[in-house]
């Protein structure tokens, strides 16, 4: 078990299996099936990132270095939170944009009976070192723990 230190954006604790992705995510092309046709499974349908292409986000511990888009990311997170597609966690190797923050705070303050707890700069060596499928628990202090 590997134990990574972050900043806490969006408060909360979680135990979920990782997800990765080492390239951006891109908000508004990987939950765009989620959102607008009903896939309640929140498959990732970016094409243009093979690491998640076709993989289901929802509940998923989601690991990446940043989102990348259009400046509707936040609007994204947050809707996907409301319709209860969204990943059970975000965790960012880099510190966090502006437009995934505002979108995962809103969704924590905005709507109490969903978590998604998210934590930002946790280092390049977080995403050299967690896999899909790995075990990851996220503590009340930001500490993220990959087994």
């Amino acid at each position: 078990m590997r134990e990574f230190k972050g900043r806490i954006v969006a408060p909360g604790t979680v135990t979920a299996e990782a997800l990765v992705s080492h390239g951006g995510l891109n908000t508004l092309a990987s939950f765009q099936k989620a959102l607008q046709f009903g896939d309640k499974t929140a498959t990732c349908g970016d094409q243009n990132n093979p690491d998640l292409y076709g993989k289901q986000m929802l509940g998923k511990a989601l690991c990446l270095p940043q989102t990348i888009g259009s400046t509707t990311g936040g609007l994204v997170l947050y809707c996907a939170c409301a319709m209860e597609r969204q990943p059970a966690c975000m965790l960012f190797s880099k510190p966090i944009d502006s437009l995934a923050a505002a979108g995962s705070i809103l969704a924590s303050v905005w709507l109490p009976d969903v978590k998604m707890p998210v934590v930002d700069s946790l280092g390049e060596e977080f995403l050299e070192y967690v896999k899909d499928g790995m075990s990851i628990t996220i503590r009340e202090d930001g500490t993220v723990c990959v087994d």
